[in-house]
């Protein structure tokens, strides 16, 4: 089958202006809450997109773990690529593409490094596995070959075997982003589908609807 005639008819649901929040945050929250209900497989799943020092755009997808005072927060290692781009420039954008219910998220703000106290207590409630790896794994960085990845592992298995709560590295911590534009997309027929985007303006939010 040719790639161009892969197609999909969305008419599941629709998104109209008179049945959202009137807060993003509020909508955002809603809607995860659908797709958990609904089995979506990894619902907090998203696409962070951030810009090199080139000013080129550079995506992955990263796990949304906590959603306060309006940001948006992920973990990270603060020495990979993109830990090193928003500390350079924190302007990024989220995705969310769930499927299953034809919805997407996207989310255009700005990062910032959250507090070490907020980073530390996360760490914390992580698999010690998990702690182990971020201990062990320089992200990013070139390597030789697996093996030396799990002799390392090895090592800081044993350097804490005696420790009950591993420490948070230093170099590993969380992010929290700060949406300025949130806007949400809902498929429908004959691909006109309903996109409704909250805009920052001033200390309120503005609804508008986008043509699909």
């Amino acid at each position: 089958m040719s790639l161009s005639d892969i197609r999909k008819e969305y008419a599941q649901a629709q998104l109209e202006e008179q049945s959202v929040a009137t807060n993003p945050i509020d909508q955002f929250h809603h809607w995860m809450q659908e797709a958990i209900a609904a089995d979506v497989p990894e619902p907090t799943a998203m696409n962070l997109s951030t810009v090199t020092a080139e000013g080129r755009p550079s995506s992955r997808i990263v796990l949304l773990k906590g959603l306060e005072d309006g940001q948006f927060q992920f973990y990270t290692n603060y020495q990979s690529q993109k830990g090193k781009e928003l500390d350079a420039n924190g302007a990024c954008a989220l995705t969310f593409f769930w499927p299953a219910l034809e919805r997407q998220i996207r989310i255009e703000g700005v990062a910032e490094r959250i507090s070490p106290e907020v980073s530390e207590k996360y760490f914390q409630s992580r698999p010690r596995e998990s702690q182990i790896g971020a201990w062990a794994s320089p992200q990013s960085a070139v390597i030789g070959s697996r093996g030396l990845l799990e002799k390392r592992v090895q090592e800081i298995t044993e350097r804490f075997k005696d420790v009950a709560a591993l420490p948070k590295p230093h170099q590993w911590g969380g992010y929290g982003v700060t949406p300025h534009e949130i806007e949400f997309w809902q498929g429908r027929p004959s691909r006109l589908h309903d996109r409704l985007v909250y805009v920052r303006v001033d200390s309120r939010w503005e609804i508008r609807r986008l043509a699909p």
